[in-house]
């Protein structure tokens, strides 16, 4: 009797009590000066971001080209060409069909040809005799001809900024997660806070592996397959501008980190009910649809292959929610189960 009689709780529990409390009581105005002051070290951090990445900005190029370095060494195309070389430079590209058309002597028809301009003296004039290159150029000079040029007084002065601007933003994203996490987490409960730091974890995770994804293997076929498509088109694709390849790529390793999310908004309707296990797998048939539609739009160049390559992990994610929902049912019904004593 005196163990059911026994309604208060130990006094090891009683601090852990304490500990669910919403942090110290504080009027309408300190929160206010709480807010201005999280807003003022946010801003801060964001121009010590912007300043280092300005300070970095020719290595931080160099990282933003790499995708297109790597692209030019991917011949997604069969044709063959003719490539012209003057000392160490490459002064004219042209297919097969067009060197034989202006009369080129030499040219292959089943791979590529390597023409040199060399000065031949003829009496006491010097002229260019075009003949077979005994020492062609590397792949990598003449499989794409993409170059990045600014084009204006003022573009070198906005790639710059956008450079300073986008990194800067992924730079102080940290120092303003913290600033916010100290402004929040004092008002919230210890089962909450655990909540939010798995979120927190989960989502970085997610939205630097779709960084990751896009910058190492997407953005590199994307660029290789959008020159062959210019081509196959009948445009050039000789030169490009340097503000809209940099806005361009940013902006779509931007759109997969936040593609990458998909699990963490799933799950999220699953926690709070809206969906459940079987309504994730009975969708399934209309995510497909779903899915393909957005990275149609998503695609830059309009290949099915990088429309598969973006539709890949993202369905891949969309099944681990599915198996995720499920474990979180199981364990549900398994915590639901209270044994009964009937002794």
């Amino acid at each position: 009797m005196a163990d059911e009689l026994e309604v208060m709780p130990p006094e090891s529990s009683l601090p852990e009590e304490e500990d669910e409390g919403g942090g110290p009581i504080k009027t309408f105005l300190e929160h206010l000066e709480d807010l201005r002051w999280t807003l003022i070290k946010s801003v801060l951090a964001v121009v010590i971001g912007v300043l280092a990445c300005l300070s970095g900005a020719p290595w931080l190029i160099k990282v933003l080209v790499w995708p297109l370095e790597m692209a030019e060494g991917i011949q997604t195309d069969t044709e063959t060409r003719v490539i012209i070389s003057l000392g160490t430079n490459i002064v004219a590209r042209m297919n097969t069909q067009e060197a034989l058309a202006q009369g080129f002597d030499g040219v292959y028809t089943n791979s590529d040809t390597f023409l040199r301009m060399i000065p031949v003296s003829d009496g006491t004039n010097f002229v260019m005799s075009i003949q077979p290159d005994p020492q062609p150029p590397l792949p990598s000079a003449y499989l794409n001809s993409v170059k990045l040029s600014i084009l204006g007084p003022a573009k070198a002065f906005k790639v710059l900024m956008q450079v300073g601007i986008y990194g800067g933003f992924v730079l102080s994203t940290p120092a303003i997660l913290f600033f916010l996490a100290q402004f929040i987490l004092p008002a919230l409960h210890v089962h909450e806070k655990r909540l939010l730091y798995r979120i927190a974890g989960v989502s970085g995770g997610l939205f630097f592996l779709g960084l990751a994804f896009c910058y190492f293997l997407i953005l590199i076929i994307c660029l290789s397959t959008t020159v062959t498509f210019t081509n196959w088109l009948g445009f050039s694709a000789e030169l490009w501008t340097a503000d809209e390849y940099i806005s361009f790529v940013c902006w779509f390793m931007l759109g997969m980190g936040i593609a990458f999310q998909l699990p963490l908004v799933l799950l999220t309707l699953v926690h709070i009910g809206i969906l459940s296990a079987s309504k994730l797998s009975e969708y399934r048939s209309y995510w497909v649809i779903i899915g393909l539609v957005l990275c149609a739009f998503i695609t830059p160049d309009g290949s099915p292959i990088t429309l598969l390559l973006l539709f890949g992990p993202l369905h891949l994610l969309y099944e681990a929610s599915v198996i995720i929902a499920y474990a979180w049912e199981r364990k549900a019904r398994k915590n639901a189960v209270v044994p009964t004593d009937e002794g």
